[in-house]
């Protein structure tokens, strides 16, 4: 250490032994009339794999029994939630803040397609600028009494999942993948990328697992072999769910209808969030 070391290791070049270093804070506070209890990311490590989808129905799941939940959609360049839920008019806002958009069933959702003029309209944007709408989401919209926010975040592990995980109090992620071998090279960053980042991974997702036949009844796996069990060994995480191929799931999302879709998959995710609630109010 220098004789006339001031202590301030930022502006500081030396490579001395005393070197202390200094961590940047990006967090930030969500509005301050908003009330969340926990915040749940929604990631996969590429697109097309039912991110959005997983989010609508973990959203719906857990409205079902009984919670008040909201989805943040930070897939900026490419929103659906809207979409699958019916949801056509604009969201509104005061001298205070913005206020979601609330669906059919009671689920608060912001989204940037609630602010376009028309939903068709492209957001050419680049990084920084999408990634500071998302932090505006959580900071500018007032989410009143929500039990459960889950964030729809973009595919990879660029800026708007930095932003998110640095920025926002995030309580876990559920990485949402799909059976083909290449997705689990890819599941292997996003997964890797929470590690870094310290953020809690409450497990996997497969969506597209398997096509039921109604004919027979018989299982068949349409996009071969699933490799999600290796992927948990692996990283030592925990499967939650598979999801089959079901046209009638596609059809309620195309009529804006996914509140009404019938099937229990997620309900042993529901059952995992619920507890990790009760324990936070210990």
């Amino acid at each position: 250490m220098k004789e006339n070391c001031n202590q301030n290791c930022s502006s500081c070049g030396e490579d001395c032994a005393e070197r202390k270093e200094q961590k940047t804070d990006f967090s930030e506070k969500p509005h301050e009339m908003s009330s969340i209890k926990k915040v749940i990311g929604i990631v996969s490590g590429k697109g097309g794999v039912g991110k959005s989808l997983v989010t609508s129905m973990l959203a719906v799941t857990m409205n079902r029994r009984g919670y008040h939940t909201a989805i943040l959609d930070a897939d900026v360049t490419g929103p659906s939630i809207p979409k699958a839920f019916g949801i056509k008019e604009k969201a509104a806002g005061n001298e205070f803040g913005l206020f979601p958009v609330r669906s059919k069933t009671g689920i608060d959702i912001m989204s940037i397609n609630l602010l376009l003029e028309n939903d068709t309209d492209p957001v050419v944007w680049r990084g920084p600028l999408i990634a500071g709408m998302v932090k505006q989401f959580w900071t500018d919209v007032i989410w009143n009494d929500v039990d459960f926010m889950f964030i729809d975040m973009p595919p990879g592990t660029g800026d708007v999942p930095l932003t998110v995980f640095q920025s926002m109090a995030v309580d876990g992620i559920i990485v949402v993948t799909s059976p083909q071998e290449l997705v689990s090279m890819i599941v292997s960053k996003a997964v890797k990328m929470a590690e870094m980042m310290d953020v809690p991974i409450i497990g996997l997702v497969e969506n597209m697992s398997y096509f039921r036949c109604p004919d027979n009844g018989k299982d068949y796996k349409i996009f071969g072999d699933s490799h999600i069990e290796e992927i948990a060994e692996k990283h030592n995480l925990k499967v939650l769910a598979k999801l089959p191929i079901d046209p009638k799931i596609s059809a309620a999302c195309d009529k804006g209808m996914i509140e009404l879709f019938d099937g229990d998959w997620l309900e042993p995710v529901a059952k995992i969030l619920e507890e990790g609630l009760e324990e936070g109010k210990k």
